[in-house]
């Protein structure tokens, strides 16, 4: 058995597999590492996914577009981070609360405006959507590793490349300066005459654009179409694989793929005769692993925080 899935997983197909489950996840994992390094946390990737999946249906219907499809996908996942900036930052609504809600009407909501848009119930089957077409590379066909690049599609050859626009943001721009800074120690940054609000504003955009064209991936490649729950918690996922990766692009992308991997292996296993409910936990277990070293960390920088704020009083108390 153990030979079996060995022969299996070392394949063009497998590793094609991987890269086809890891773009939706990369995608939302970049989302969260934006957004986390401007010290906001955006736990409502699934409800942003979601929102922009049904968005990406809807626009592309009605443009007979793909590429407008995916870009009213990443608008959308814009003004939903926007949304959430606005509760946050203007009204004090706890960040947790306003993500948990976002999910919420990911979940429900789209549900509700598809049916009242175009008179579908829980599926967009009937809507005459355009799909993001695949690259067609037939010359890596063949050839180890790189055979797994010879048909994917586009978005996953953008969530690649955004993996080193990330990178760039963060370390080659002055907007990636001041995302850092503000998630340091805003307090330092507003002494400096940094806007923390402009720039999480900022952060949340970016990440809501990311997350928007994971949800893009999930209904104009992956499932065709739009339907009830399609994320299926890729968003808690990618929460997991950007704090695996410790919120960097490199880590990001290594954790991300290790997820993907496991969603694959887990496809590939419903074969061997293994209990299909034990594999189908393969992912969720890593999952859990993920998001437990998220609390860890989101704990961890919490009592940093304090401790910053308690030093300078402390030193005052003692002159």
């Amino acid at each position: 058995m153990l030979a079996q899935i060995m022969s299996s997983v070392f394949t063009t197909v497998f590793l094609a597999s991987v890269l086809r489950i890891t773009t939706p996840i990369l995608f939302a994992a970049l989302a969260s590492a934006v957004s986390e390094r401007a010290g906001v946390a955006n736990i409502g990737l699934e409800g942003i996914m979601m929102i922009a999946a049904l968005s990406g249906v809807l626009f592309s219907a009605w443009s007979q577009s793909a590429f407008i499809g995916v870009l009213g996908a990443g608008m959308m996942g814009v003004l939903v981070g926007l949304m959430m900036g606005f509760f946050y930052l203007k009204l004090g609504t706890d960040i947790i609360l306003a993500g948990i809600a976002v999910n919420m009407l990911g979940g429900g909501g789209t549900i509700f405006f598809l049916f009242i848009l175009t008179g579908q119930r829980g599926t967009s089957a009937a809507v005459l959507s355009r799909m993001v077409p695949a690259l067609e590379m037939p010359f890596l066909e063949g050839i180890p590793v790189l055979g797994a690049f010879a048909r994917q599609s586009i978005l996953t050859y953008v969530a690649l490349l955004c993996v080193l626009l990330v990178y760039i943001l963060f370390y080659k721009t002055p907007l990636g300066l001041k995302i850092r800074a503000v998630g340091e120690n805003p307090n330092a940054a507003s002494s400096v005459g940094m806007s923390v609000n402009k720039v999480s504003y900022i952060a949340l955009g970016l990440s809501g654009f990311l997350a928007g064209l994971g949800g893009a991936y999930m209904s104009m490649f992956a499932a065709m179409g739009f339907s009830a729950n399609m994320v299926a918690g890729r968003g808690f996922i990618a929460l997991a694989a950007q704090t695996m990766g410790r919120g960097e692009p490199l880590g990001t992308l290594l954790s991300s793929l290790l997820f993907g991997a496991a969603d694959a292996l887990s496809n590939h296993m419903q074969g061997t005769g293994l209990p299909s409910q034990l594999v189908a936990t393969l992912p969720y277990l890593i999952t859990i692993i993920g998001l437990s070293m998220y609390t860890w960390r989101t704990i961890k920088k919490a009592k940093r925080i304090r401790k910053r704020h308690s030093e300078p009083a402390n030193s005052g108390e003692e002159s």
